[in-house]
């Protein structure tokens, strides 16, 4: 029985850039599960565009907004291309854990998990519930409102703003 519990999962994203939403959902998996990998992919064709901070950026910022967050230290944080499944594979985890906020999310990841059950049964995935004060921050929203100028404090740690305001002054 003890061998099929998960003992390590991985929390895949983006992360363009990481919010206080993103960082709710690792905090908790973390208390949930003695080994948390996050994930930062790729992704360079995400909704037909690419990301606004390099692969190596996002893994700083995320790096650094976990060290401002006290879990640094307990939270390891990777870059992956290609297939979630292999990712976990690759590194050993046995669950997937994201976050939903609303019904959209959750159709969303409802086929994904179905195709990620085909393609590697061993693997779970294990949903939590955005805190409330989270539901409605997004990456997308993150950096409409950073191209405008306004202040983002609110939604992203302090590393993550400046490096907002850095890249929208541009």
């Amino acid at each position: 029985m003890g061998a099929n519990k998960i003992d390590h999962v991985v929390i895949p994203g983006t992360f363009d850039p990481v919010t206080y939403g993103h960082l709710d959902v690792i905090e908790r998996a973390w208390r949930l599960f003695p080994k948390v990998t996050v994930g930062v992919a790729a992704s360079r064709g995400k909704r037909g565009v690419g990301t606004a901070f390099t692969l190596d950026e996002r893994v700083a910022m995320l790096r650094d907004a976990l060290d401002y967050e006290g879990i640094g230290d307990e939270v390891e944080v990777l870059p992956f291309e290609g297939l979630l499944v292999d990712f976990c594979r690759e590194i050993g985890a046995r669950g997937v854990v994201k976050g939903l906020r609303a019904m959209t999310d959750f159709e969303y990841e409802l086929q994904q998990s179905a195709l990620n059950t085909r393609l590697a049964p061993e693997i779970e995935s294990v949903y939590v519930m955005s805190a409330s004060e989270y539901g409605f921050v997004s990456s997308s929203i993150v950096r409409e409102l950073a191209s405008f100028g306004s202040d983002v404090r609110f939604l992203v740690p302090p590393n993550v703003a400046a490096e907002l305001r850095d890249h929208y002054a541009k």
